[in-house]
């Protein structure tokens, strides 16, 4: 029969402030979620045929408007867009081929100006139905939907496991004895992780993401000034 280890006091006391830890705002989680899922993945999101800037792209040339696409670029990168769209509009009424291959044309562009923006290379268009994890497509679906209910237990219950996984392991190698060496690193490197893995959450919730045009001030005063 497996035994089961009573915490004493002091250390069931810090297991549960650890696990407040979790319970965050939303925004919290969602920078959590951005901070501990690869970057690369986050950011191939908007590479993806299905993806929203994609998306935003279709809907402009369906609607023959392209401003449901330039909320996607740097101000400074909408003259080089509405360029593109004019010549995608123009290419497509020759032929459902030249449709096809213009549109394409104008997914790429819309994609590496705004790939760019973000200071991240373009690699090309991504298909449609890849698989993401589940913290991209809960993000979006809770915005779809308009509850962010099933993304907060989600993102909840991984960070509650992941503070008790690096903490019952600390927590076995405490009490190591001081002539054992070997037992005494092993108990400092769980340790740092440990504390590095509660710091990285809690400078995510402190800080912004990165992601969406980087340079200092340029997302912002670009969209803040945009009078349309």
């Amino acid at each position: 029969m497996s035994k089961i280890m009573v915490l004493p006091v002091e250390s069931r006391d810090y297991f549960v402030m650890a696990l407040r830890m979790a319970r965050l705002s939303l925004i919290s989680l969602v920078l959590l979620a951005i901070l501990f899922f690869p970057n690369k993945q986050t950011l191939a999101h908007c590479d993806g045929l299905d993806g929203p800037v994609v998306q935003a792209a279709r809907k402009a040339l369906e609607s023959g408007n392209v401003n449901f696409v330039l909320p996607w670029v740097r101000k400074n990168d909408e003259t080089e867009i509405k360029d593109a769209f004019r010549k995608t509009l123009a290419v497509r009424t020759v032929s459902p081929e030249a449709r096809d291959l213009a549109d394409t044309y104008f997914f790429e562009t819309v994609v590496r100006i705004h790939r760019s923006g973000e200071g991240e290379a373009f690699t090309g268009l991504k298909p449609a139905g890849r698989d993401l994890g589940p913290a991209i497509p809960a993000a979006d679906k809770a915005i779809e939907n308009g509850s962010d209910r099933d993304l907060i237990n989600l993102l909840t219950d991984e960070i509650r496991e992941g503070i008790e996984a690096h903490f019952m392991r600390v927590l076995a190698k405490k009490n190591f004895n001081a002539d054992h060496v070997k037992a005494g690193r092993e108990y400092v490197k769980d340790y740092v992780e440990f504390i590095h893995y509660v710091e990285r959450m809690h400078e995510a919730a402190q800080g912004r993401v990165h992601g969406h045009y980087p340079e200092a001030g340029a997302g912002g005063e670009n969209h803040a000034n945009d009078s349309n």
